[in-house]
């Protein structure tokens, strides 16, 4: 068995409904229910102001008073002006939908008028009453503004005055945004800036990382120019491998004058930056000539012409 859902609950969804109803009609009722807890605010200022006192002379009262009466009876009484003849189905409709919107507002400004010159005499006075006056005949004035169906009945049989058909309720449940007359734009804003502000962050990161990616071929910049002029750095290269094959061809020779044939390795720096391991008794035979000279040639300084003799058996 299915349960029933309160009557309470049921009257809190349609309340909700017809609030939230995504229709030109809820649109307009929408604007005009933002401007009922205005009076709020206000009220609680004045409070503040006055100190709490509630007297007040008795001509601010009657001021706040007259100006309620008189909006209350504007409201009631005026209506929509008559739509002209000859018009289409379709510019009916909007011509009808534009007028009633124009009477919703002005219904609005007309029961904000009192609470205005009431919180004015409130102060003027010093007390609460003239401003309680006001809001006393300034509620049921924005009440009058919702579009009901007694509000939007007699605004269409107003504009149907010269016999022109007024398509108004044709027109109010076309399909409209669900907004709020100073909450949405405010809430708009603040969405635009939020994705602004993420945008310039994503901005900032992604130049932040190409930054990071580019210092490092900043830094091996200098390196590869150093490596391109290395045209006036090879000379001292070349000479730094010369010094080091001068100094081991020097100690080759002392090694062979000494009769020690001492095979062992040496590692040179070529002009080109490579390391080549060579014998020190080989690199000292290349470098003279592949003559092996003996003690003798090297005392005389001549060349020997005798032929050496056999070994006798």
């Amino acid at each position: 068995m299915v349960e029933r859902p309160r009557k309470s609950f049921r009257l809190i969804e349609t309340a909700t409904d017809a609030v939230l109803q995504p229709t030109q009609e809820g649109e307009l009722r929408r604007r005009v229910l933002f401007w009922v807890p205005a009076p709020v605010p206000v009220l609680a200022l004045v409070y503040l102001l006055v100190g709490g006192e509630l007297s007040a002379p008795g001509w601010t009262i009657l001021l706040a008073s007259s100006v309620g009466v008189g909006t209350l009876l504007l409201a009631l009484v005026v209506q929509p002006t008559p739509l002209p003849e000859g018009l289409s189905p379709q510019v009916s409709a909007r011509r009808s939908l534009h007028r009633f919107r124009q009477f919703t507002s002005l219904r609005v400004c007309l029961a904000l008028v009192p609470v205005l010159l009431g919180a004015a005499a409130s102060l003027v006075g010093g007390g609460l009453y003239p401003l309680l006056a006001a809001l006393t005949l300034a509620w049921p004035q924005l009440l009058l503004a919702l579009p009901t169906f007694f509000t939007i009945t007699r605004a269409r049989r107003a504009m149907e005055a010269w016999g022109t058909t007024a398509y108004l309720w044709h027109a109010l449940s076309r399909r409209a945004a669900v907004t709020w007359p100073v909450a949405t734009p405010i809430a708009r804003a603040w969405r635009r800036w939020r994705e602004e502000r993420d945008r310039r962050r994503a901005e900032a990161a992604s130049a932040a990382e190409r930054t990071a990616a580019e210092a490092p071929e900043a830094g091996a910049a200098p390196v590869g120019a150093d490596s391109g002029d290395a045209g006036p750095a090879a000379p001292a290269a070349g000479d730094r491998a010369a010094r080091v094959d001068a100094g081991d061809t020097a100690d080759a020779r002392d090694g062979s004058r000494s009769g020690a044939g001492i095979w062992t390795e040496r590692t040179r720096v070529a002009a080109d930056g490579t390391r080549v391991i060579v014998h020190r008794a080989a690199r000292s035979i290349i470098e003279r000539g592949g003559a092996l000279r003996t003690a003798g040639r090297d005392r005389h300084g001549t060349r020997s012409t005798r032929r050496p003799s056999s070994p006798k058996p």
